[in-house]
């Protein structure tokens, strides 16, 4: 049985349960739409997905930052689909990228899948990945 945990949880439809973001006022408010933590449910089952890369599944890596983020949540949203989730059920976002200017690009894709703020969310710059054209990575964890 579900129990609201806090007024800004959010329930997931297709598993009725409560997803509660985490923003203690001793802290300072999240840089972006994140949340410092996020409780989920007892119960519920985690969803654990390896970084994606933005490589197509023919192997085309795009030249644009923008281009390679979308790939990487297209092969987030097949995972999760796979598991009988959405973008709904994500408590938490790791993303990598090659450049401080990749940034903003990241949130805005980001952003076009994902609503709201009832996740956690790091954002770390790298030097590189495994293929000198690749950008970002972008790896998940889901609850439901």
């Amino acid at each position: 049985m579900c129990r609201l945990l806090g007024k800004a949880s959010k329930t997931h439809a297709r598993c009725n349960q409560m997803i509660t973001p985490l923003n203690p006022p001793q802290i300072r408010s999240p840089f972006a739409a994140y949340s410092h933590g996020v409780l989920a449910p007892a119960g519920a089952r985690i969803l654990f997905a390896s970084g994606q890369l933005g490589v197509s599944p023919n192997d085309e890596i795009p030249e644009s930052v923008e281009a390679q983020a979308v790939l990487c949540f297209e092969n987030i949203k097949a995972i999760l689909s796979a598991a009988g989730m959405d973008f709904q059920q994500v408590v938490r976002f790791s993303a990598f990228v090659t450049d401080r200017a990749y940034f903003p690009i990241y949130g805005a894709v980001r952003s076009r899948y994902v609503m709201g703020d009832a996740f956690a969310s790091t954002l770390l710059i790298v030097s590189g990945f495994t293929l000198p054209q690749f950008k970002i990575e972008v790896e998940v964890t889901a609850v439901g």
